[in-house]
C-alpha cells in the first residue's frame, strides 16, 4: 500500500480529484492510470468552442477564396476531418505510453526535441496572448466600462488555476464546459440560423475554384492540427488497456464536432461579418448592447476563452520539460500564463504599453501572421513521430525517455523536421510568404491555383525521411532530404522562378 501511495504522489487518484498535480513529465505508471475513456470527447469538444473557429468560418467570402456556401461548408467538413485525424491518431499513444505528446517525442528526437519543445513552448505563450484578446474583449461588452486590463487579469487567473492543478482539473473543468457551452451554443444557433445569408455562390471557376476550395480546406484543418503537439497531453492518464478505437474516434469528434459547429456558424454570417475581432463581430451580430443573446454570447466566449488556454498552459508546462529544463511543472505553467498575460497586453496595445506609450498598431496582425506561418512544421512533427510510431510496432519503453543526458542525439529526427519544413515552403500559401517573395507560395500562386499543400507535402516528406534514415541509417535519411530538396528546387525553376523574384 505503501508503495502504491508513491507511485501515485502528487498526481490525482480519480476523476474530480482536484488536488495540485506536481507529477511533470514522466511517464504514469500502471498503478496510477485511471479514467473514463468517455471523456476524451469532451476535453476536444469544449476548447473547440471559440471564437476562432467561428472566425475562421467567416473567411468563405474573402477575396481569395470567394467560397460558395455549398462549397464553404464542405470544405468546413473535409478540413476538420483532416486535421482531426492524426490528432486523433497522436492521442492514442497516451495510455500505451504514459507520457505526454512532447516528452513522448522524445523516442524519435532525442535530445534535438529541444527544438520542438521550445517552439511550442513559445507558440503556447502566443496562442495564450491571441485568445485572451477573444476572452477580455468579450467581458468588456458584456459589462461595460470594465477596462480591458481587468478582464484580462480575470481570464488569467482562471485559466492559470487551472493549468497549475493539472490534468484532472482541466478534463473536469472541460466536461461540465461542454454541457454549458453545448447549451448556450444551441440557443446561439438558432439566433444566428434566423440572419443566415445561404445565397452567395462561387466567386472562381474550374482550377481556381479547387485551388479556393483547397486552400480553405488547409486553413481548417491547420486550426485543429495544432492541438496535435498536445494530443496525448490529455489521454496519458487513461488505463494501459484502454480501447485504442474509442480513444481515436472521441478524440477525433470531440474536435471535429465543435470546430466544425463554430466555423460553420461563421459561414451562414459570413457576408454580414466586419471583417474586425470575432467577439465584436458577434456581439454586433445578435444585436449589440443590451441584447440577451449578445451577453450570453460573450459569456459563452469567456468559458470557452479560459477552457483553451488552460490546456496551453498545461501543455506549455509539460514540453519545457521536454525540452531538457529541470523545472517544476506547476512553476512553469504559471511562467507560461503569466508570459501569455503580457504578451495580451502587446497585442492590444503594442510594446509602448510597458513604458506608458500605449498605440495600436500593426503588430498584433503581423504576429498572428507569424505564427500561423511557422504552424507548417507542426505537420512535419506530425510526420516524424507518426513514423516512429508505427516503426517501433507502436510500443515502447517510456521510461527510456525520462533522463536527458541518456538520450540519442536525435539528428534524424531533427533532420527530417527541418526538411519537411523547408521542402513544403513553395507550396505555401501564407500572408507572410507573399510578404517575402522569393520561393515562398511560389508553387502555390503560379501554378496550384492557391491550393495550399504544404502540410501534406512537409508531413509526407518528414515521413519518408525519417522512415528510410531510420531503417537505412542517417546517411540515407539525409540523400533523401537531399533528394527533395533538389527535386523542389528544381520544380521552382521549371515553372519559372528566377532568384530574386
Amino acid at each position: 500500500m505503501a508503495m502504491m501511495d508513491t507511485a501515485r504522489e502528487g498526481m490525482p487518484t480519480r476523476e474530480g480529484d482536484l488536488s495540485i498535480e506536481s507529477h511533470g513529465m514522466e511517464p504514469i505508471p500502471d498503478s496510477a492510470r485511471y479514467g473514463s475513456v468517455n471523456r476524451i470527447f469532451t476535453v476536444w469538444f469544449t476548447p473547440n468552442l471559440v471564437p476562432a473557429a467561428f472566425f475562421i468560418g467567416t473567411l468563405v467570402t474573402a477575396s481569395f477564396l470567394k467560397l460558395g456556401f455549398t462549397t464553404a461548408i464542405l470544405s468546413v467538413i473535409v478540413g476538420n476531418l483532416v486535421g482531426s485525424f492524426f490528432v486523433a491518431l497522436l492521442s492514442t499513444m497516451g495510455p500505451k505510453l504514459g507520457l505526454a505528446q512532447m516528452p513522448a517525442a522524445r523516442l524519435p528526437f532525442g535530445k534535438s526535441i529541444a527544438v520542438p519543445g521550445l517552439l511550442n513552448w513559445l507558440s503556447t505563450i502566443g496562442w495564450d496572448g491571441i485568445n485572451s484578446v477573444f476572452g477580455a474583449v468579450a467581458l468588456t461588452l458584456l459589462i461595460p466600462g470594465l477596462p480591458f486590463i481587468v478582464g484580462l487579469i480575470v481570464i488569467v487567473a482562471c485559466q492559470a488555476a487551472l493549468g497549475i492543478l493539472g490534468y484532472e482539473a482541466i478534463h473536469t473543468f472541460e466536461k461540465w464546459g461542454a454541457l454549458v457551452l453545448g447549451a448556450m451554443f444551441v440557443v446561439l444557433t438558432v439566433v444566428i440560423l434566423g440572419k443566415a445569408d445561404t445565397s452567395f455562390t462561387d466567386g472562381f471557376s474550374g482550377a481556381d475554384q479547387i485551388g479556393a476550395f483547397i486552400g480553405m480546406v488547409a486553413i481548417v484543418a491547420a486550426f485543429v492540427l495544432a492541438w496535435a503537439l498536445y494530443a496525448s497531453d490529455y489521454s496519458r492518464y487513461l488505463p494501459a488497456d484502454a480501447s485504442t478505437s474509442k480513444v481515436f474516434w472521441y478524440t477525433l469528434g470531440g474536435m471535429a464536432l465543435a470546430s466544425a459547429w463554430l466555423e460553420i456558424l461563421g459561414v451562414l454570417v459570413a457576408t454580414k461579418a466586419t471583417g474586425g475581432e470575432s467577439s465584436d463581430t458577434i456581439y454586433a451580430l445578435l444585436g449589440g448592447s443590451g441584447a440577451v443573446m449578445a451577453g450570453l454570447a460573450m459569456v459563452a466566449i469567456f468559458i470557452g476563452t479560459i477552457a483553451v488556454n488552460a490546456m496551453n498552459d498545461y501543455t506549455g508546462s509539460l514540453s519545457l520539460q521536454a525540452a531538457g529544463f529541470k523545472v517544476k511543472r506547476v512553476y512553469s505553467a504559471a511562467v507560461v500564463a503569466v508570459l501569455g498575460f503580457l504578451f495580451t497586453l502587446v497585442l492590444q496595445y503594442g510594446f509602448g504599453y510597458f513604458v506608458g506609450k500605449p498605440q495600436s498598431g500593426e503588430f498584433a496582425g503581423n504576429f498572428i501572421n507569424f505564427i500561423l506561418f511557422i504552424s507548417y512544421w507542426i505537420s512535419a512533427f506530425v510526420g516524424v513521430v507518426l513514423a516512429d510510431w508505427w516503426l517501433r510496432g507502436q510500443k515502447a519503453d517510456a521510461n527510456s525517455v525520462v533522463d536527458f543526458g541518456k538520450l540519442p542525439s536525435g539528428v534524424i529526427g531533427l533532420l527530417a523536421l527541418v526538411a519537411g519544413f523547408a521542402v513544403g515552403i513553395p507550396f505555401q500559401n501564407s500572408t507572410l510568404g507573399y510578404s517575402w517573395g522569393g520561393p515562398f507560395n511560389f508553387i502555390t500562386a503560379n501554378s496550384l491555383h492557391g491550393a495550399d499543400l504544404a502540410y501534406y507535402v512537409g508531413g509526407a516528406a518528414a515521413f519518408l525521411i525519417y522512415w528510410i534514415g531510420t531503417r537505412r541509417g542517417w546517411i540515407a535519411g539525409l540523400l533523401v532530404a537531399v533528394l527533395l530538396v533538389v527535386a523542389d528546387v528544381v520544380a521552382l525553376f521549371v515553372l519559372g522562378y528566377h532568384i530574386g523574384t
